[in-house]
């Protein structure tokens, strides 16, 4: 299969469906034979994951090469953004972390050009592995004051000769002005690379859109190459945390009923979706101290600014609801910022965070944590408290935390010989570990005294890959799937 072209799925805005898009043709190109491998130049995103050589990408890139049947390497994610205020983010580059950049900073124009060199880099060496490339875009393609900035959209997809498909998203309304005015703003060098228009989240019968697609094709002189139907029996692990106030918060009745604490700042909250699928479980994210105290089990999750989101809910009354809870008798987790919050204390000496140097925590743990200013991302093997079988997680985060009794009381030990997190009581610990409730055996002992339910067999990377080619299957049905292959063929790959 040569003389591929890469692929490339832009959108009209934000989470119009780019990443799932992506990850289903990742899956579809797979089963046809082909080798794809995912890419997105430049990701926003505190949602990430420590890929096996221990480095860091976005989580959406780990999804999609999940999907292709491949590792996650920093080559399909190389330019990382993870904000921790309004205004500050911070960068990592080719899975490393190269500091503190403003937005100001970051979108200044000799910055891009030295961050474009990086992308096509990345791009280039996926290229020369796998076809096609299949690449996801970043927002909307027409924000007309950062078009001369742009390192992931269609200066990309100029650069790259990808074959361009236009997604809007239907269902928030206006689509024929989103997808009319994207096209009509870009310039003649651009909009050639468009080759079709996809309809995402439609609703109802698609049928009664025929009418929609011939007024939009003689618009914009592009072909509507499908309409895909707002589903909800397909899972696909999210990037974004905008869907997570909508997950309900009503306790119910006859299930351990589990609250992750809604952080401004959250990050990896793929640390839950195992329990969502446990039938045993009502899992739900809050931030009102009421919610949060009616809960059998509260987890505070990750944070990419953990100081910051500490001062925060501490100023709603969360911590004072944790406290309640604790004294109740009811089980609180955390999760790497989570852990750092629940000690004695977090200090800042390097401004890792901020200004702020120091803050009291909450108070459970009796541990301290001090920012660093190396990151630290690896994949880990480790056994749960007395457990005897290995279970998989891995590390992301910039602190060391420490006991302030002088001896440990580890949660867990590392295949490597190390202790890791702290273990107050069976009702009260913390860990630096995400992905630690993928595990199974970890899931019934967090859940140890609240149930007597068994759980269900249950294969997470199993219903994964049953979820990729159900998503496969459903873009078949709605794609014209033979002409968006016919686009990738016979066509010169440049890297200007």
């Amino acid at each position: 299969m040569k003389n591929q072209r890469p692929i490339m799925f832009v959108g009209t805005a934000s989470d119009v469906g780019k990443s799932v898009l992506c990850a289903g043709i990742c899956r579809l190109l797979k089963q046809d034979g082909y080798q794809p491998a995912p890419f997105k130049g430049q990701n926003m995103s505190n949602n990430s994951y420590a890929t096996p050589d221990g480095l860091e990408i976005g989580r959406a890139q780990a999804v999609q090469a999940e999907a292709a049947g491949l590792f996650p390497h920093t080559d399909m994610n190389p330019i990382l953004l993870k904000p921790n205020s309004n205004q500050t983010s911070q960068l990592v580059i080719n899975g490393k972390a190269a500091g503190e950049q403003s937005a100001f900073s970051y979108f200044r124009k000799d910055n891009r050009a030295k961050l474009f060199e990086v992308v096509l880099e990345a791009f280039q060496r996926l290229n020369q592995q796998y076809t096609p490339v299949v690449i996801e875009g970043a927002g909307s393609i027409s924000e007309l004051n950062l078009k001369s900035r742009d390192i992931t959209n269609m200066r990309l997809a100029v650069a790259t000769n990808a074959a361009t498909f236009l997604i809007a998203d239907i269902d928030k309304g206006g689509v024929f002005a989103s997808v009319y005015g994207s096209i009509a703003l870009l310039p003649p060098e651009e909009k050639k690379q468009i080759k079709g228009i996809i309809i995402n989240k439609f609703r109802g019968d698609i049928r009664l859109f025929e009418d929609g697609k011939k007024i939009i094709e003689k618009l914009t002189g592009i072909p509507v190459v499908g309409v895909i139907p707002y589903f909800k029996d397909i899972y696909i692990e999210e990037e974004d945390a905008v869907s997570l106030r909508t997950k309900a918060s009503t306790i119910k009745e006859g299930m351990v009923n589990i609250v992750v604490v809604l952080l401004e700042r959250i990050s990896n909250f793929t640390d839950f979706n195992q329990l969502e699928r446990d039938a045993r479980i009502h899992l739900y994210y809050s931030d009102h101290p009421e919610e949060i105290e009616k809960a059998d089990i509260i987890i505070l999750p990750g944070s990419k600014n953990t100081i910051a989101d500490l001062l925060t809910i501490r100023k709603k009354g969360i911590v004072t609801a944790i406290h309640k809870a604790h004294q109740k008798g009811k089980k609180i987790i955390g999760i790497c910022g989570g852990y750092q919050m629940m000690g004695q204390q977090i200090e800042d000496p390097h401004g890792v965070e901020g200004k702020q140097q120091a803050i009291p925590g909450i108070g459970l743990l009796p541990v301290q944590t001090i920012m660093a200013k190396e990151k630290k991302t690896t994949q880990c093997q480790f056994r749960f408290k007395t457990q005897k079988n290995w279970c998989k997680g891995y590390e992301i985060h910039m602190g060391i935390t420490k006991s302030l009794l002088g001896e440990s009381q580890p949660l867990s030990k590392l295949k490597n010989g190390q202790e890791e997190g702290y273990l107050l009581t069976p009702s009260c610990w913390g860990t630096y570990i995400h992905g630690i409730f993928d595990n199974p055996t970890i899931i019934d002992a967090l859940l140890e005294g609240l149930t007597d339910r068994a759980a269900l067999p249950f294969n997470y990377k199993a219903f994964k890959n049953e979820q990729f080619d159900k998503l496969a299957t459903e873009l078949r049905t709605c794609l014209d799937i033979p002409y968006i292959k016919s686009t990738i063929f016979d066509h010169k790959i440049t890297t200007n």
